[in-house]
């Protein structure tokens, strides 16, 4: 049977792309090649005003976060969460410490993981605190301005505010079957699921997905309906971001006509071609070493 998880290729294939989505944004609103990023503290672009984009795009699921038991233990910002920090911590001391070990009584495990499962689901009915587990997991508690969305080849700008206050107020949590996921719905459709990963390398570690469609249409449905970016028409801006982004510009021309989609794809062969000159380089320096 095929892994549930991305294989490795899928996985560096899905972190290209992102990263060439990330450029392109940073592109398209005016920002210098080498745009400043912290992909740790969610910080993907920081544009001309000194705020922060996490942008995403390009895959239908949008990995939130991936983490271990220490970073339950040492974030701060997870054990203030009233309690859910620590049931995150319970989830991952339901599994054993080796994979062949998980392999070998699959059931026992995944019977020990519904109770914490099932109180993180009691816990994120409240709407408080799924607000603030939405934020940190989200904007890292707001330490990113906005959430920069790539889809259907316009780049689509929400506020970090709009976008919490959206998804607390209409998403509905319950668990799997099962109880072995904590699933947030909308409209009848699973929009995110926190889960658990357990194959290979990631045993064992705490996923939390987003699917990408299912979220821009909550947000598209639920927050004030979009504007054109004076920066350019291949932004969208929604709500309140636009009382706040792009506020350096002066002029009304965008950064470029050229067609979005197109446009990615020219960065995608961009990059495969200095990847190509580098390995070129190498290869040289290694058949001549008086060139290196």
């Amino acid at each position: 049977m095929a892994s549930r998880g991305s294989s490795s290729a899928s996985a560096r294939k899905y972190k290209t792309t992102g990263h060439h989505i990330e450029k392109l944004f940073a592109q398209e609103i005016g920002v210098s090649e080498e745009y400043k990023n912290n992909p740790q503290g969610k910080k993907d672009v920081v544009d001309l005003s000194g705020d922060t984009h996490s942008v995403k795009g390009g895959e239908k699921k949008w990995q939130i976060f991936l983490y271990s038991r220490n970073r339950f233990i040492n974030d701060d910002g997870f054990q203030a969460l009233n309690g859910i920090g620590i049931l995150l911590i319970h989830c991952l001391d339901a599994f054993p410490l080796t994979l062949k070990e998980y392999q070998n009584n699959k059931k026992a495990f995944q019977e020990r993981l519904r109770t914490p499962m099932r109180d993180i689901k009691d816990r994120l009915q409240r709407k408080a605190l799924l607000s603030a587990f939405l934020n940190k997991s989200f904007f890292n508690s707001a330490e990113v301005n906005y959430l920069s969305v790539f889809y259907e080849g316009k780049f689509h700008v929400f506020k970090n505010s709009d976008v919490i206050s959206a998804l607390a107020k209409n998403l509905i949590v319950e668990n799997s079957d099962g109880e072995q996921k904590v699933v947030m719905k909308f409209d009848g459709n699973n929009v995110a699921e926190l889960e658990m990963r357990t194959d290979g390398k990631h045993f064992v570690r705490v996923r939390f997905n987003a699917i990408i469609p299912k979220v821009v249409a909550l947000l598209q449905k639920c927050i004030e309906p979009p504007k054109t970016s004076k920066i350019s028409k291949n932004i969208y801006v929604y709500g309140v971001a636009n009382k706040t982004f792009g506020k350096w510009i002066f002029a009304d021309a965008p950064a470029d006509e050229t067609d979005m989609n197109e446009r990615l794809k020219q960065i995608g062969l961009e990059e495969e071609t200095k990847e190509v000159a580098k390995k070129e380089i190498k290869e040289e320096a290694k058949a001549s070493p008086e060139l290196a």
